[in-house]
Protein backbone atom coordinates (compact mmCIF):
# COMPACT_ATOMS: atom_id res chain seq x y z
CA UNK A 1 0.00 0.00 0.00
CA UNK A 2 1.20 3.50 -0.82
CA UNK A 3 1.92 6.19 1.77
CA UNK A 4 -0.54 9.10 1.91
CA UNK A 5 1.07 12.40 0.84
CA UNK A 6 0.51 14.94 3.59
CA UNK A 7 1.97 18.32 4.46
CA UNK A 8 2.14 19.02 8.18
CA UNK A 9 2.81 22.18 10.19
CA UNK A 10 5.80 21.16 12.32
CA UNK A 11 6.32 24.49 14.06
CA UNK A 12 5.12 23.24 17.47
CA UNK A 13 6.07 19.57 17.12
CA UNK A 14 9.03 18.08 18.97
CA UNK A 15 11.28 15.90 16.82
CA UNK A 16 13.80 13.32 18.00
CA UNK A 17 16.51 12.14 15.62
CA UNK A 18 18.37 9.00 16.71
CA UNK A 19 21.69 8.77 14.87
CA UNK A 20 24.44 11.12 13.76
CA UNK A 21 26.02 9.63 10.65
CA UNK A 22 25.63 10.45 6.96
CA UNK A 23 21.99 9.33 6.63
CA UNK A 24 20.99 11.09 9.86
CA UNK A 25 22.69 14.23 8.54
CA UNK A 26 20.60 14.05 5.34
CA UNK A 27 17.42 13.85 7.42
CA UNK A 28 18.59 16.70 9.64
CA UNK A 29 19.21 18.90 6.58
CA UNK A 30 15.59 18.34 5.52
CA UNK A 31 14.07 18.75 8.97
CA UNK A 32 15.63 22.17 9.67
CA UNK A 33 13.76 23.52 6.63
CA UNK A 34 10.55 23.02 8.61
CA UNK A 35 11.36 23.13 12.36
CA UNK A 36 14.11 23.87 14.85
CA UNK A 37 12.49 21.84 17.66
CA UNK A 38 14.89 18.94 17.08
CA UNK A 39 16.80 16.84 19.59
CA UNK A 40 19.55 14.49 18.43
CA UNK A 41 20.67 11.42 20.35
CA UNK A 42 23.79 9.73 19.03
CA UNK A 43 27.08 8.29 20.23
CA UNK A 44 28.97 9.38 17.12
CA UNK A 45 28.36 12.60 15.21
CA UNK A 46 29.44 13.59 11.71
CA UNK A 47 31.11 16.97 11.26
CA UNK A 48 28.27 18.03 8.95
CA UNK A 49 25.61 17.11 11.53
CA UNK A 50 27.54 18.95 14.22
CA UNK A 51 27.63 22.07 12.06
CA UNK A 52 23.85 21.91 11.40
CA UNK A 53 23.19 21.41 15.12
CA UNK A 54 25.31 24.43 16.08
CA UNK A 55 24.00 26.71 13.29
CA UNK A 56 20.37 25.97 14.22
CA UNK A 57 20.78 25.82 18.04
CA UNK A 58 19.46 22.25 18.20
CA UNK A 59 19.70 19.99 21.26
CA UNK A 60 22.35 17.24 21.25
CA UNK A 61 22.74 14.32 23.66
CA UNK A 62 25.92 12.51 22.70
CA UNK A 63 25.12 9.06 24.08
CA UNK A 64 23.31 5.84 23.16
CA UNK A 65 19.53 5.75 22.88
CA UNK A 66 17.71 4.61 26.05
CA UNK A 67 14.21 3.22 26.32
CA UNK A 68 11.88 6.07 27.20
CA UNK A 69 13.79 8.69 25.19
CA UNK A 70 10.81 8.99 22.83
CA UNK A 71 8.58 10.28 25.63
CA UNK A 72 7.47 13.90 25.08
CA UNK A 73 8.30 13.77 21.36
CA UNK A 74 5.79 13.89 18.51
CA UNK A 75 8.02 12.51 15.76
CA UNK A 76 10.98 10.15 15.97
CA UNK A 77 13.41 9.47 13.12
CA UNK A 78 15.71 6.50 13.59
CA UNK A 79 18.71 6.81 11.27
CA UNK A 80 21.19 4.17 12.41
CA UNK A 81 22.65 0.96 11.04
CA UNK A 82 21.05 -1.08 13.85
CA UNK A 83 17.90 -2.77 12.55
CA UNK A 84 17.20 -4.04 16.06
CA UNK A 85 17.16 -0.47 17.37
CA UNK A 86 14.77 0.52 14.57
CA UNK A 87 12.40 -2.32 15.52
CA UNK A 88 12.72 -1.62 19.24
CA UNK A 89 11.93 2.10 18.97
CA UNK A 90 9.03 1.42 16.59
CA UNK A 91 7.54 -1.15 18.99
CA UNK A 92 8.10 1.21 21.92
CA UNK A 93 6.06 3.86 20.10
CA UNK A 94 3.03 1.61 19.53
CA UNK A 95 0.13 2.68 21.69
CA UNK A 96 1.40 6.26 21.80
CA UNK A 97 0.82 9.18 19.47
CA UNK A 98 4.50 9.26 18.44
CA UNK A 99 5.07 8.91 14.69
CA UNK A 100 8.19 6.96 13.73
CA UNK A 101 10.33 6.90 10.62
CA UNK A 102 12.96 4.18 10.43
CA UNK A 103 15.31 5.13 7.62
CA UNK A 104 15.46 2.52 4.84
CA UNK A 105 13.05 0.18 6.66
CA UNK A 106 9.40 0.85 5.78
CA UNK A 107 8.28 -2.05 8.01
CA UNK A 108 9.02 0.22 10.99
CA UNK A 109 7.62 3.45 9.56
CA UNK A 110 4.47 5.43 10.19
CA UNK A 111 5.63 7.86 7.50
CA UNK A 112 8.44 8.26 4.99
CA UNK A 113 10.47 11.22 3.81
CA UNK A 114 9.74 12.20 0.23
CA UNK A 115 12.31 13.73 -2.02
CA UNK A 116 11.27 17.36 -2.27
CA UNK A 117 11.90 20.78 -3.73
CA UNK A 118 11.40 23.84 -1.52
CA UNK A 119 11.52 27.34 -2.94
CA UNK A 120 9.94 29.78 -0.50
CA UNK A 121 6.30 28.77 -0.04
CA UNK A 122 6.41 26.24 -2.86
CA UNK A 123 7.09 22.69 -1.75
CA UNK A 124 6.80 19.82 -4.21
CA UNK A 125 7.39 16.28 -3.06
CA UNK A 126 8.14 13.07 -4.92
CA UNK A 127 7.67 9.61 -3.49
CA UNK A 128 7.73 6.03 -4.68
CA UNK A 129 6.34 4.80 -1.30
CA UNK A 130 9.79 3.47 -0.53
CA UNK A 131 10.10 1.39 -3.73
CA UNK A 132 12.96 3.47 -5.14
CA UNK A 133 14.29 6.50 -3.25
CA UNK A 134 16.91 6.82 -6.02
CA UNK A 135 14.15 7.37 -8.60
CA UNK A 136 12.41 9.95 -6.41
CA UNK A 137 15.73 11.77 -6.01
CA UNK A 138 16.39 11.84 -9.76
CA UNK A 139 12.93 13.04 -10.72
CA UNK A 140 13.21 15.76 -8.08
CA UNK A 141 16.49 16.90 -9.64
CA UNK A 142 14.82 17.03 -13.04
CA UNK A 143 11.99 19.28 -11.80
CA UNK A 144 14.36 21.38 -9.68
CA UNK A 145 15.86 22.68 -12.92
CA UNK A 146 12.46 23.56 -14.41
CA UNK A 147 11.02 25.69 -11.59
CA UNK A 148 11.83 29.38 -12.11
CA UNK A 149 13.94 31.18 -9.53
CA UNK A 150 11.32 33.94 -9.24
CA UNK A 151 8.56 31.57 -8.10
CA UNK A 152 8.72 32.85 -4.52
CA UNK A 153 8.12 36.45 -5.65
CA UNK A 154 5.05 35.32 -7.57
CA UNK A 155 3.69 33.30 -4.63
CA UNK A 156 4.32 36.17 -2.21
CA UNK A 157 2.18 38.42 -4.42
CA UNK A 158 -0.51 35.74 -4.67
CA UNK A 159 -0.54 35.43 -0.86
CA UNK A 160 -0.86 39.20 -0.50
CA UNK A 161 -3.75 39.32 -2.94
CA UNK A 162 -5.58 36.49 -1.15
CA UNK A 163 -5.82 38.67 1.93
CA UNK A 164 -6.58 41.88 -0.01
CA UNK A 165 -9.26 40.76 -2.47
CA UNK A 166 -12.72 39.65 -1.39
CA UNK A 167 -13.54 35.96 -1.82
CA UNK A 168 -15.72 34.92 -4.70
CA UNK A 169 -15.84 33.90 -8.33
CA UNK A 170 -14.17 37.10 -9.55
CA UNK A 171 -11.14 36.52 -7.30
CA UNK A 172 -10.89 32.87 -8.34
CA UNK A 173 -10.94 33.83 -12.03
CA UNK A 174 -8.32 36.54 -11.45
CA UNK A 175 -6.03 34.04 -9.71
CA UNK A 176 -6.53 31.43 -12.44
CA UNK A 177 -5.61 33.98 -15.10
CA UNK A 178 -2.57 35.21 -13.15
CA UNK A 179 -1.29 31.65 -12.74
CA UNK A 180 -1.86 30.80 -16.41
CA UNK A 181 0.01 33.95 -17.46
CA UNK A 182 2.89 33.22 -15.06
CA UNK A 183 3.22 29.66 -16.30
CA UNK A 184 3.09 30.66 -19.98
CA UNK A 185 5.87 33.24 -19.44
CA UNK A 186 8.13 31.16 -17.18
CA UNK A 187 7.85 27.52 -18.23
Amino acid sequence: MAFFPMYMDMENLRVLLVGGGAIATEKLEKLVDFTKEITIITKELSLEANTIIKENCLTLHQRAYREGDIDDFDIVIVATDGIELHRSIYEESRGSRVLVNSVDDTAYCDFIFPSYIKKGDLTISFSTSGASPAFAKQIRAYFQNIIPDNIDEFLTEMKRLRTALPKGRERMEKFENMVKEYISKNF
